[in-house]
């Protein structure tokens, strides 16, 4: 494509801004994104796009976006070079690591890394060179208890099987309203078109959420649960399987142990018990699990709802228990394994390593490990907290904890005062940027290539795209990939080699491990000749040229020449359908046994915590918080675009009338809510869209805090609903932050 900037043109983008990964059709005219449709043609997403796709250009043009590197100067962050950037990191990072060790260097990674191709590639190699174990993500924030369930059930936690929604006959989601946030742990463009679609075929929708959200509103069937215990009412569910002689696992049983356990382990939760607790009577409960065993094909589904509260990991585990039970897990129409195209090739089943959790812990208080990840409401201990093995030293990629994460006060002190050096790479000086010592700042979407390697592997149909640049780099900008690489360097002790050095390392190390594997396509074959083999005009595009040749569906270097390749996918600039879901089981599976281990040690000690909580009737005055979704945004990233403010996309509490009226409350008034953290004051919208009892505040607003340069945001700020939350409240088998059911008390502002 030229890139001539007098000219108008379009160019193909797929959008990063959700998991729904829908393909656009960029407008171009003189060097500027000015436009963005759905791309009809895109073999996945077919047209579908949402107000933040739409508003890409904005986001590109932000007059806020950094645009070269800041290093602070004399405490004040200044412009400078890239060369002097990376020469600060290089003289700080490795001196630390050496008089400190390893463990003294923290790394975040936020949210958008899995939206970038760099963000997917390099944090691993970084994580490598530094030696650290001090890890911290915002999947304890989000999804940690599903890797944590998967990864326990299957042996690998990013084994996670995702509704077949395009042919399933019943539906049951608890925690997620995706016609907010386009879905998630589900990759699915035009996720409410999949819903409608759904009960037109005759098959039905039910929707477990205290919430009555755009979702629940388009269902069968909506069930406002009393938050946090949605573990109760699906453990009440298995428990009527048991009881009514309803299970019946079909082609999976032979690869299943453990059901028995399961039986004994619910035999307590019977619907009676269990109603008080999660608000639902027991009636509802029977009915809800009689109509899932009833249906000719029927997936459960759980997100955010039921993974940020104080029972995550087992609300996960007992979505796939009952997937499981009633015969769902693994056949079309229920819930599938998608097969990624640069996934590795499938080989034939065998017991795997499995999965392990606390293989190591905290330094401050001894939480343990999942997934290589601490969690990230210990990052300011770990920093403030005198002692051997301090972080001293924090790499920020695309995160933003101060926001994200419980008690941001707590952590924005930290960072003030407890580090010696901080490196963050964003495009924004945001609340936690502010004190890096260097910012590095990615370019525009229009200016990166995409590719999606974390959601492929969640999508409801296989398939595979790829986008490379619409726009050249503008002029001293940096791909987002160099400056990983070049942070990689710079960390590691080796600044000054060619970035190139880092994917070349990484494909030596690809290509010998590839052909000493005798179940590898290219056992055997010549490293030398392979590596040459490859094309691309980047490293990062040999690397994707590698994946996807040894990849399930790959060429192999010559052996299938209708096989995937970058050159084949880049003659399909709106992707390759590779065709729907399909049943996966025993290939997939990784845990010692071989099987489905339906009731690993993990989760059986964890199930005496769940039945104390059978002691939790509401008190009838008793308020808890629940967190939700805008469409128009997505975390904390996306308040900066004036385009996407308004609407529904604001920072209000929102309250039911009946609890209005008792406590003295009214709508456009304000309120003072306080719980574990602290208190906070903000505006009162009353709603029967929340059920009594119930109060709800969006995630990622509080944009208030000095030295940020982000205008759009600051003039609305929000509050942080976070500040509420002191950390300590953690689901622990995973780690995750409960940010969903936190008791709070709530009264009009004097």
């Amino acid at each position: 494509m030229s890139h001539d900037p007098s000219s108008s043109r379009t160019a193909l983008r797929i959008c990063p801004l959700c998991e729904a990964t829908c393909g656009l059709t960029l407008t171009i005219e003189e060097g500027r994104v000015t436009g963005a449709r759905g791309d009809r043609d895109d073999v996945f997403s077919k047209g579908f796009i949402c107000p933040k796709g739409a508003s890409i250009g904005g986001l590109d043009d932000d007059p806020d976006r950094l645009r070269a590197p800041l290093v602070r100067k004399d405490g004040v962050l200044t412009e400078a070079s890239w060369a002097e950037a990376f020469d600060a990191i290089a003289r700080a990072l490795p001196a630390i690591a050496r008089e400190h060790g390893p463990q003294a260097v923290g790394v975040v990674l936020g949210n958008p890394n899995v939206h970038t191709m760099a963000g997917a590639l390099y944090p691993s190699a970084l994580l490598a060179a530094l030696g650290t174990r001090a890890l911290f993500t915002a999947s304890t924030l989000d999804q940690m208890p599903k890797h944590v369930s998967s990864g326990l059930l299957f042996g690998d936690p990013n084994t996670i099987p995702v509704p077949d929604l395009d042919h399933t006959d019943h539906l049951l989601m608890l925690g997620a309203n995706p016609l907010e946030s386009n879905g998630s742990l589900c990759t699915a463009p035009d996720f409410p078109g999949r819903l409608k679609a759904l009960r037109r075929r005759g098959g039905s929708l039910t929707v477990v959420d205290p919430r009555r959200t755009r979702t629940a509103r388009l269902a069968d069937r909506h069930v406002a649960i009393r938050p946090g215990t949605d573990a109760l009412l699906l453990a009440a569910m298995a428990h009527v399987l048991f009881e009514e002689k309803l299970t019946d696992p079909g082609a999976l049983a032979e690869h299943v142990e453990g059901i028995d356990e399961v039986a004994d382990a619910v035999r307590d939760f019977t619907p009676e018990t269990v109603a008080p607790a999660c608000d639902v009577d027991a009636a509802t409960i029977r009915t809800l699990a009689r109509e899932l065993a009833a249906a000719p094909t029927a997936a459960v589904y759980g997100r955010i709802g039921s993974c940020t509260v104080e029972h995550g990991t087992l609300a996960s585990w007992l979505v796939d228990v009952l997937n499981v039970l009633t015969g769902n897990l693994d056949r079309p129409g229920g819930a599938l394994f998608p097969l990624s195209a640069t996934a590795r090739a499938p080989r034939p089943a065998a017991p795997g390593k499995g999965f392990a959790l606390g293989r190591w812990a905290s330094r401050v208080s001894g939480h343990p490990e999942a997934k290589g990840e601490l969690p990230i409401s210990a990052l300011a201990e770990e920093i403030g907290t005198p002692g051997e093995g301090r972080i001293r030293a924090l790499i920020v990629l695309a995160a933003n904890p101060v926001l994200s994460a419980p008690d941001g006060d707590r952590l924005d002190a930290a960072l003030a005062e407890g580090l010696d050096f901080m490196v963050s790479v964003d495009p924004y000086l945001n609340e936690t940027s502010r004190h890096a010592d260097v910012v590095l700042p990615p370019p525009p979407p229009s200016q990166s290539a995409h590719f999606d390697f974390a959601f492929n592997t969640l999508a409801v149909r296989n398939q595979v795209r790829y986008t490379r640049p619409a726009l050249p780099l503008d002029e001293g900008g940096m791909d987002e990939a160099e400056i990983l690489a070049r942070l990689v360097l710079a960390a590691s002790g080796m600044h000054g080699a060619e970035p190139d050095a880092v994917d070349a390392m990484i494909i030596d190390r690809a290509v010998g491990k590839a052909v000493a594997d005798p179940l590898s396509p290219v056992h055997g074959r010549d490293p030398a000749g392979i590596r040459a083999a490859l094309t691309g005009r980047t490293g990062t595009e040999r690397r994707l040229d590698l994946m996807l040749r040894l990849g399930p569906y790959g060429e192999g270097f010559g052996a299938d020449a209708d096989g995937l390749s970058l050159e084949r996918l880049l003659a399909h600039p709106h992707g390759i359908d590779l065709g729907p879901l399909a049943p996966r089981v025993p290939e997939v599976l990784t845990t010692r046994s071989g099987r489905v281990e339906l009731l690993p040690a993990p989760i059986a000690a964890d199930l005496p915590r769940l039945r104390r909580a059978l002691d939790g009737r509401a008190d009838p005055d008793a308020l808890v918080l629940v967190g939700r979704r805008h469409l128009r945004s997505n975390n904390s990233w996306l308040h900066n675009v004036a385009a996407l403010r308004g609407g529904s996309n604001v920072c209000t509490l929102q309250v039911h009338p009946e609890d209005a009226v008792r406590l003295g409350l009214t709508d456009g008034a304000t309120a003072t809510v306080t719980a574990d953290g602290g208190a906070l004051t903000v505006p009162v919208e009353v709603t029967d869209s929340v059920r009594t009892g119930v109060v709800s505040l969006p995630h990622g607003w509080g944009h208030d805090r000095p030295g940020t340069r982000m205008s759009v945001a600051a003039d609305r700020p929000g509050v942080n609903v976070n500040q509420l939350l002191d950390g300590s409240r953690l689901d622990p088998l995973s780690g995750t932050a409960v940010l969903n059911g936190i008791p709070v008390s709530v009264a009009p502002t004097c």
